[in-house]
């Protein structure tokens, strides 16, 4: 496909494409919560509006429309349902990162505790499952329960890999298929599934999986480019936690046989978490030419998206999904 985005278009203008659709989806994320618990209300609430731009939504929205140009009231509670995930999967994330911010705002774990943030996650999940019952789809839930468990496994992963410096590219993406990209795909598979269109099942598949494999390497990378304010937090987060990222991963590759000294800092810094000397360490990361090899796999994962949706029906909503893809590859810029 051939790029259709302007140098003007945003987040705001692809969102307009589905605006209605959006709106009401919003209010049934809030809307979907019943706990007789106010501790449970109140963490819920606090943590859904924390929010983020609810991509993975705009998503199962714009993959609806794409292949049925009708207001969907199955598809926008699927939506909702989709973003509820994805809030509990955050909550347990900064759980086990020990965030006290996430997009600038006091985490759900800072603000109470870790066993009350844990325990609200779980509610969300479980409450995710309530409402996807209410489709009486068989399929539907599979995909969703399926791919809970792959999310699930991905974390677990990641955390078995936490200051491995052995860790490779085939375990980082083991690790991103499920804790990211396996949420896209539940969000365009789950589109499919509602219209009834099982022959853009794999497309979807491919699409949700590619476009998920570039967001995460693309955020990857600017954790040693891009800007702390922007990003809610601080450069070199990631390496402190002992995260097998794409970066990290490929830097003590290349190092290995060409810069010794350097490889040592490195490994060390992975393995025991200490960098006093984070700068220095990004500078180190920077100068391997890790991260032009980890743009050149987001733009090759992009390109895989890009090439999913060229099968999938022509329309302005599979435009606005290509235009996703480009405004996450601008994030490298």
């Amino acid at each position: 496909m051939t790029s259709i985005i302007s140098t003007q278009t945003t987040y705001a203008d692809i969102q307009s494409i589905v605006a209605d659709d959006f709106a009401i989806m919003d209010e049934q994320v809030f809307g979907s919560l019943n706990s007789k618990v106010q501790l449970v209300m109140s963490v819920s609430q606090h943590v859904i509006n924390a929010g983020g731009k609810r991509m993975r939504p705009l998503i199962t929205l714009l993959c609806s429309r794409m292949l049925n140009d009708a207001p969907s009231e199955a598809a926008m509670h699927l939506a909702a349902i989709t973003e509820m995930l994805h809030t509990a999967t955050l909550v347990h994330d900064d759980v086990i990162d020990e965030s006290g911010l996430r997009r600038g705002k006091p985490t759900a774990n800072a603000t109470w505790n870790n066993a009350t943030a844990v325990l609200v996650g779980d509610y969300l999940i479980a409450r995710a499952f309530n409402l996807l019952v209410g489709f009486g789809s068989l399929p539907l839930l599979k995909l969703f329960s399926d791919g809970t468990c792959d999310i699930a496994e991905g974390e677990v992963l990641q955390l078995q890999h936490q200051h491995n410096p052995s860790a490779t590219e085939a375990d980082y993406l083991r690790i991103i298929d499920g804790k990211t990209s396996r949420l896209f795909m539940m969000a365009t598979q789950g589109a499919a599934i509602l219209q009834e269109q099982p022959q853009y099942l794999e497309a979807l598949s491919d699409f949700g999986q590619h476009f998920g494999n570039a967001f995460q390497i693309i955020d990857d990378i600017l954790d040693y480019s891009g800007d702390s304010e922007t990003m809610g937090k601080n450069l070199g987060d990631d390496l402190a936690e002992g995260k097998p990222t794409l970066p990290t991963i490929k830097a003590l590759e290349l190092l290995k046989d060409t810069d010794k000294q350097s490889f040592d800092k490195l490994r060390i810094a992975v393995q025991t978490g200490k960098t006093d000397q984070a700068d220095k360490l990004i500078e180190l990361v920077r100068r391997s030419g890790s991260l032009d090899y980890c743009r050149s796999r987001a733009l090759s994962e992009t390109e895989l998206a890009q090439n999913a949706l060229a099968k999938l029906p022509d329309n302005r909503y599979r435009d606005g999904l290509y235009q996703l893809t480009e405004l996450a590859t601008a994030r490298l810029v």
